[in-house]
C-alpha cells in the first residue's frame, strides 16, 4: 500500500492562511481597515482553495462511478461552510470583540497612552489566536471527509 498523500490544506503551514483574518483583527487598532479586510481576503482564498481541493479528492475517489457526483458536491459545500465558519467567521468575530472590549476597558481602567493601549490590545488578540484555533484544528471535520 502507498503512503497517504498529505493534505496541503491541513498538514502544512498553508493551514495557517485560514487564520489570517484573526491576525488582521488583532492588528485592527494599529493598521488601516483595508489591511484588516485584506486579511479576510487571504482567509477566504484559503477556504475556497480547500473546498475545491476536497471536491477534487472526492471526484478522484469516485472516478469509476460518475453517479457519485452528489458526494463530490457535498464534500465541496461541507468543507466551504465548515471552513467559513470555523476558520473565518467565528474566530474573527471572537478576536474582534475581544480586542474592542480590551481597548475600551484599558481606556477606562488605565491612564496608559493610546498607542500603548493599542499595542496591548493587539498583543492580547495575537495571544488569543492559539487558544481559539487549537480546538478547531483538533476537531476539524472537513479533514475527515470520506471519499469512498
Amino acid at each position: 500500500m502507498g503512503a497517504v498523500e498529505p493534505d496541503l490544506y491541513r498538514d502544512t503551514w498553508v493551514r495557517y492562511l485560514g487564520y489570517a483574518n484573526e491576525v488582521g483583527e488583532s492588528f485592527r487598532p494599529l493598521v488601516p481597515v483595508p489591511v484588516v479586510w485584506a486579511s479576510y481576503g487571504v482567509a477566504t482564498a484559503y477556504v475556497t482553495a480547500d473546498a475545491i481541493d476536497k471536491g477534487r479528492r472526492a471526484a478522484a475517489a469516485h472516478v469509476q462511478d460518475p453517479a457519485q457526483a452528489t458526494r463530490v458536491g457535498v464534500a465541496v459545500v461541507d468543507t466551504f461552510i465548515w471552513q467559513s465558519l470555523a476558520s473565518v467567521a467565528i474566530p474573527g468575530f471572537t478576536i474582534n470583540r475581544l480586542c474592542a472590549a480590551s481597548l475600551a476597558l484599558l481606556g477606562t481602567l488605565t491612564r496608559w497612552p493610546l498607542p500603548l493601549r493599542r499595542w496591548a490590545t493587539t498583543a492580547l488578540g495575537l495571544a488569543t489566536i492559539p487558544v481559539i484555533i487549537t480546538p478547531i484544528d483538533r476537531e476539524h471535520p472537513s479533514c475527515h471527509i470520506r471519499t469512498s
